[in-house]
């Protein structure tokens, strides 16, 4: 990897630019708590002053880390059809929604009716784990039904007359509103429970239901980050021409 490819990004460019062009990067946002899914159009260097980071000791970090993954496998979203990207979101990160979200909800319910009494911030967590699980599903099931459909109907080469483009643009206006809601409950379930932090009398099913609410969240802030840096700029770039 160029020199010149990973000095590309200034200090001043999005969190989520970087992790759209340069997805390795995510890691190091992950450890640093700084938000690219929901906040990625943050500038980097707005980011770090908002959490109290040195802006050229990161950005030096996330030149470093781009340098050492050196040539990654990882598809390229940025240039990757629409339909694809539209696959991927659906049957990776929706699929595991699905699949993960009625089991999470099932331990947490437990665990609250278990230690719920003694401690009283685990009924703040599943308030609001259950206010952005309701929102993610509800946002899932309007792609699935409508946006993803006439997204892959734009890039077929179908119909693209004002009818299409206000529907398109509306309906990613109310996922994107959907998605600052998720956001704003995702942080305020990781602070609620100080950052999945089990407590030291927690029983087994305590910590491993924070362990399982911890790695949906991460592919969440994915799913999120990959609609809201890539597919609808792409979409609106598309509609645009």
């Amino acid at each position: 990897m160029s020199d010149s490819r990973i000095a590309s990004l200034p200090p001043s460019a999005t969190v989520g630019d970087w992790v759209a062009n340069y997805p390795e990067t995510a890691e190091v946002f992950d450890m640093l708590q700084i938000d690219y899914c929901c906040d990625g159009a943050k500038p980097l260097e707005n980011a770090c002053w908002e959490n109290g980071l040195e802006v050229i000791r990161v950005h030096s970090l996330l030149k470093h880390t781009v340098a050492q993954a050196g040539n990654n496998h990882e598809t390229d979203w940025m240039h990757a059809s629409l339909t694809k990207l539209c696959d991927e979101i659906e049957h990776t990160h929706h699929k595991l929604l699905k699949e993960t979200l009625p089991l999470l909800s099932d331990m947490m319910a437990e665990v609250v009716s278990l230690h719920g009494e003694s401690h009283e911030s685990l009924q703040e967590v599943q308030q609001h784990f259950m206010n952005w699980r309701d929102d993610i599903l509800g946002a899932m099931a309007e792609e699935e039904r409508s946006l993803f459909p006439a997204i892959r109907e734009l890039e077929a080469g179908g119909k693209t007359d004002a009818s299409l483009r206000a529907s398109l643009n509306k309906m990613i206006h109310r996922i994107q509103f959907n998605h600052e809601d998720i956001g704003k409950a995702l942080k305020n379930a990781r602070s609620a429970s100080e950052n999945f932090k089990a407590p030291s009398d927690a029983c087994p099913k305590f910590a491993q239901m924070y362990g399982l609410l911890r790695w949906i969240e991460n592919d969440v802030r994915h799913h999120v980050h990959k609609e809201e840096s890539i597919l609808f700029p792409r979409v609106h770039q598309s509609l645009s021409h």
